[in-house]
């Protein structure tokens, strides 16, 4: 490529929509997803999907921890076949794959120490300090009762304990997250934030077409947050 800001097509992958936006564009594109979508299906049905837009560059925003741009393991809401796939091989262009969270982290982001949690399926989280981008799985560390953040304010929880309970674990975790990591400023968003009457202390709203943002900022060579090495 000899452009410094390639034409970039974005793909946010969850568990029941892939979404996508190129540059240059406005609306988004929505595809159905679920449990039985495989790597290769999902690209498939984006290149249909996005069969008239141009684009030189792929960011993909992966629903699973991703080291050095693979997948770590296979998703949980969707089909296999996504570790050991071959997303440039399959796009013909090159691919940047990281963790979901961190592509709405990498949009989200306006300078300083910033922490992003976000509020769906599970809890994806990821941190930015000073440009630097460090992916995370907080989700999973120990909170209370043998249990783990992600136990108490991911999906299952609201659908156990109801919205009331679940907020106040939220507000908890945030606390909680906020104490030990020292963020200038926390950034909420996922599927689930919209059910919260109020933000905690010191947080900002997010939104999930800044995944898109984030996915086009990988590719900017300045002016964008950078990734941690791994």
């Amino acid at each position: 490529m000899t452009s410094r800001h390639p034409k970039v097509l974005v793909i946010d992958v969850g568990g029941t929509h892939v979404k996508v936006l190129a540059t240059g564009h406005k609306n988004e594109i929505k595809i159905d997803s679920g449990p039985k979508m495989t790597a290769a299906e999902m690209v498939r049905a984006v290149k249909k999907a996005a069969a008239d837009w141009e684009y030189s560059a792929v960011s993909i925003g992966y629903p699973g921890p991703a080291v050095h741009g693979r997948p770590l393991h296979e998703p949980y809401n969707l089909g296999g076949g996504w570790v050991n796939f071959k997303f440039e091989r399959a796009f013909g262009h090159p691919v940047k794959l990281v963790n979901d969270a961190v592509m709405q982290a990498l949009g989200s982001y306006e300078g300083g120490r910033m922490l992003f949690l976000g509020l769906g399926t599970g809890l994806g989280s990821a941190m930015i300090v000073y440009g630097i981008v460090e992916p995370m799985e907080l989700a999973h560390l120990p909170y209370k009762k043998g249990k783990t953040y992600e136990d108490y304010v991911g999906e299952g929880a609201l659908e156990s304990m109801g919205k009331k309970k679940w907020r106040r674990e939220v507000f908890d975790v945030v606390e909680r997250l906020k104490a030990a990591l020292e963020p200038d400023y926390v950034v909420l968003g996922g599927g689930n934030l919209r059910l919260l009457k109020k933000l905690p202390p010191g947080c900002r709203l997010g939104d999930n077409r800044n995944a898109f943002r984030g996915g086009f900022r990988l590719w900017q060579s300045k002016g964008a947050p950078r990734r941690a090495a791994r």
